[in-house]
């Protein structure tokens, strides 16, 4: 058995982990960050990374398919759905080699194994078997284990046709049919990807609309191009029970009236949501408060424990990569001694990178209005972007959602190309209390999709020349 010593213990390598251990060393202090599974947690290995690669496959899949607009006659093409599958995977081992390669240029300790709580100030860590391998003394712990797909009575996940996202990313053969219970972005995407490919996709949301989150606007123009692509689109509708059949699966859901439907198909994929992974690492040992399903922590992710933090989805929501990564960082600062700001966590943006993308922050139009404010709206449509028509891709908008009394910026919602690489310009202005009119000067170079920005601000006003 080995023993260590350390300023903080990390447990868990995602997103948050990866980046809080990275800072801390920075900062001086002696790091330790112990791992079960592979460096990057599931969003470099099994989420938001492999997901892009595949998405990226899936945008070129339908670039042939509609080549003929670009001059393009390609009359045979095949298909190695093996080499997408392993370009994935490839892509996601750099980016784990990647954090190994950030552990040992910042001297980070990495230990392999599950770590626990024995006390407040020791963390045991014990192999795949059980057997003890390690016990760290240390002075803090970011508790950074993430979370997994939610289960559901009668939605009895195999691995095999009944699925999750990780088993969806490493199919041997692509899907005739698949039924996919849950439209959030994780649905979205993955009904994007096989769609893409061919397969008769239905997507199953238990709410009146797709991306139940986003802007009402937005999930109406994205349910219209996913219904033009032929994706089978259920909502008001909940997922009863999942069983395999063998070389089928069953899937009974039932309409807002209670009227039940059985649907069937090669595989049913599970993406209703996710919780926590709060299990095995001692935190009824040492009086962590959980609330509802999630830890509990302060401004500052410090939990009651005082010595003990948690950051990312173990956390709570929003579930997302870049708001466990910034959680990771006013955690570690605050560790440190240093007077980190808190997280503005209403001005997290999120994105969703089907086709066309989606990218939003901030208020909805529905929530500005209900919040009492007085709501100016400024929206373009990329029919009026020139680079849109240039890249083929002149579709979806970018809606602003403004107070009208002093020009603030409530909320952004972009649907359309590249979108979740503009959304960060919007972020910038609300986090810089920038107003919709200090946009509308600031010159954006043409022709680009980012003046869709400009112009909405412009439209608000009636100031847009262009349309």
């Amino acid at each position: 058995m080995n023993n260590h010593s350390a300023d903080l213990v990390v447990i868990g390598s995602g997103p948050g982990g990866y980046v809080a251990a990275v800072r801390a060393s920075q900062l001086g202090l002696k790091t330790i960050c112990v791992e079960k599974s592979e460096l990057g947690g599931i969003c470099l290995n099994w989420g938001c990374i492999p997901t892009k690669a595949l998405l990226k496959n899936a945008e070129y899949m339908n670039f042939i398919k509609e080549s003929k607009n670009f001059g393009f006659n390609i009359k045979e093409f095949d298909i190695d759905f093996n080499a997408v599958i392993k370009r994935s995977r490839e892509v996601a081992n750099r980016m784990s080699n990647g954090v190994s390669f950030l552990f040992k240029k910042y001297k980070v300790q990495l230990v392999n194994g599950w770590g626990r709580f024995k006390d407040p100030n020791t963390i045991e860590v014990v192999d795949q078997d059980g057997k003890l391998t390690d016990v760290i003394r240390t002075k803090y712990t970011i508790i950074a284990t993430g979370a997994r797909p939610k289960m559901f009575p009668g939605i009895e996940v195999d691995g095999k046709r009944i699925i999750t996202s990780k088993e969806a990313m490493v199919l041997s053969e692509i899907p005739n049919e698949i039924i996919i219970m849950g439209a959030g972005a994780i649905g979205v995407e993955f009904s994007y990807f096989f769609n893409a490919f061919g397969s008769k996709v239905t997507l199953v949301e238990m709410m009146d609309r797709i991306l139940p989150i986003e802007d009402e606007e937005i999930s109406k123009e994205l349910e219209r191009h996913f219904k033009k692509a032929g994706i089978k689109i259920l909502t008001n509708t909940r997922v009863v029970s999942a069983k395999n059949l063998g070389a089928k699966v069953e899937v009974v859901v039932a309409k807002k009236d209670g009227k039940e439907e059985k649907l069937t198909a090669d595989y049913a994929l599970n993406a209703i949501g996710i919780q926590a992974n709060l299990e095995g690492i001692g935190l009824e040992t040492i009086g962590v408060q959980i609330e509802k399903g999630f830890i509990k922590v302060d401004e500052f992710l410090q939990t009651n424990v005082n010595n003990v933090y948690a950051i990312g989805d173990v956390a709570g929501p929003p579930w997302l990569a870049h708001k466990a990564s910034a959680e990771g960082i006013v955690a570690v600062e605050k560790i440190a001694g240093h007077n980190p700001v808190p997280i503005n966590y209403k001005n997290i943006p999120g994105c969703t990178y089907c086709q066309p993308q989606v990218a939003s922050v901030g208020m909805t139009e529905k929530e500005a209005r209900e919040a009492g404010f007085d709501v100016r709206v400024g929206k373009f449509p990329y029919t009026a972007n020139g680079k849109a028509h240039g890249i083929g891709e002149a579709r979806g908008f970018v809606k602003l959602v403004i107070d009208n009394k002093y020009g603030e910026i409530l909320g952004a919602h972009l649907i359309g190309p590249d979108v979740t690489e503009m959304i960060a310009e919007l972020t910038l202005a609300r986090n810089l209390e920038a107003t919709a009119h200090s946009i509308i000067k600031t010159i954006h170079p043409h022709p680009t999709l980012s003046e869709a920005i400009m112009e909405a601000a412009a439209v608000a006003y009636n100031e847009s020349p262009n349309i």
